[in-house]
């Protein structure tokens, strides 16, 4: 009975302390969970679990190889370009604007372009009479469902990380993911195409264009002459880093052997492919400030890295709590959850949908229920299906990329709902996550054997 007492408790801790953590923002998610972890530890006397050091290691190497092509203008220029394409094409923006954004997020690993890139599709789509709600909403999605796509971001790293053990590598990440997450996202562009009134008929929009609201967004500054070349430069050095970490992930023959000698005996390894991204991308960001001389220092103050960090430090609070609570309760959790799935498989995708809506972090649920899929045994084949169930971070309308669309939107045509759920992201979020999932689950059953 005290068992079963005490396991509910240390649950309603583990989360309180998600909860009020996500209320806080920013790092505060890691910081609360550090209380939650040392009450586990020093109060109550569980285990003190493991914080997952390989998925830090790839989540900061990549975000300083982001870094440093931020600081050499790189992510301005791709910008440029996404830009010029809207631009040249407005009438056609619900249907382009998430797909750029999709392109943008799945090259840069990062949600953080799309703050620059929201006005822009809001003030083409005004220009070309085109009700801003529509490629705003199914932009924001877009840009969930190119994240776990990417094979640089900390979530697809943290996947990466999660599968080491398995047959199934980034090669097969992204044979699943890229479709599956390419056909949620036009899912999700068909229920916006024609959602709501015209813009010309819009009484809101009507109202703050008579009050004079409305105001032009300026366009990006092209880049020139060596700022122009360093930023396509850097650009170029990212991309090639990408690459090499796919090739490495195909061909594992390509990953470098190495000899050490243990206890006077001579043993041959392989680097494994969570190191490799390590060297790859930190080797990267070497070369990108050797090559066109950026500053550390901006590196360090930019978007990128801050966001970085926050995504680091919530990683290590939250994981390292929860790693703590699985310890502890690792026979009564496992077996619960197993008996849940034997019958019910999905079940899993909804555990991950729902824990992403409270840690607001598609990276931080992975780290967190990657370890109870395992222990419990799931196929890694069903993991990597259920995997784009992880973009439930739009449900409630707290999520920086959300407030960020509705506040752009001059129109007022993006809007939260007086009922909270009731928010332009609902509809093309939930279709685009239950389009990908159920995709993703169809491909990996055919191509992960």
């Amino acid at each position: 009975m005290f068992g079963a007492v005490s396991i509910w408790l240390e649950f309603a801790v583990l989360i309180a302390c998600i909860v009020i953590g996500a209320r806080v923002g920013g790092i505060g998610l890691g910081a609360v969970s550090g209380i939650g972890l040392a009450f586990f530890v020093f109060v109550l006397g569980l285990p003190p679990g493991q914080p997952p050091s390989t998925v830090l290691g790839m989540i900061i190497a990549v975000i300083t190889a982001l870094s440093a092509m931020q600081a050499a203008g790189g992510l301005d220029y791709l910008l440029t370009i996404a830009e010029r394409l809207l631009y040249r094409n407005p009438k056609r923006v619900t249907l382009l604007a998430p797909l750029v954004t999709y392109a943008l997020i799945f090259v840069s690993g990062t949600q953080h372009v799309i703050y620059a890139l929201l006005p822009i599709i809001a003030e083409v789509s005004r220009k070309a009479g085109v009700r801003p709600e529509r490629p705003l909403s199914i932009s924001v999605i877009a840009a969930q469902q190119g994240l776990t796509a990417s094979p640089v971001s900390a979530v697809t790293v943290a996947l990466v990380a999660a599968l080491g053990g398995t047959q199934v590598g980034l090669p097969q990440i992204l044979t699943v993911t890229i479709p599956a997450t390419l056909i949620g996202v036009l899912a999700g562009v068909a229920t916006v195409f024609h959602r709501g009134a015209e813009l010309a008929d819009d009484v809101e929009y009507a109202g703050r264009l008579a009050e004079g609201k409305i105001a032009a967004v300026a366009t990006t500054t092209e880049l020139q002459g060596r700022r122009r070349r360093d930023a396509i430069g850097s650009c170029l050095v990212f991309l090639g880093a990408i690459v090499v970490v796919v090739l490495l992930g195909v061909e594992p023959s390509l990953r470098p052997v190495y000899e050490r000698v243990v206890d006077g005996a001579t043993k041959t390894g392989q680097i494994d492919m969570g190191r490799a991204i390590m060297v790859v991308m930190l080797a990267a960001a070497g070369l990108i400030m050797l090559l066109f001389r950026v500053s550390p220092e901006a590196a360090v103050k930019g978007a990128v890295m801050k966001g970085g960090l926050i995504a680091f430090i919530s990683i290590l609070g939250v994981s390292w709590m929860g790693s703590s609570f699985f310890e502890a309760n690792q026979g009564p959790i496992v077996g619960a959850i197993s008996a849940l799935v034997k019958d019910h498989a999905w079940m899993f995708a909804v555990g991950l949908f729902v824990l992403s809506i409270l840690l607001m972090s598609q990276a931080a649920t992975i780290v967190m229920l990657a370890p109870v899929a395992t222990a419990m045994g799931l196929p890694a084949q069903l993991l990597l299906g259920v995997y784009p169930a992880v973009n439930g971070t739009f449900f409630l309308p707290t999520y920086g990329t959300v407030l960020a669309a509705v506040s752009m939107d001059q129109t007022g045509t993006t809007r939260i709902g007086k009922y909270l759920l009731n928010h332009s992201f609902m509809l093309p979020g939930l279709v685009s996550t239950l389009a990908s999932t159920a995709s993703a689950l169809a491909l990996s059953s055919i191509l992960v054997k």
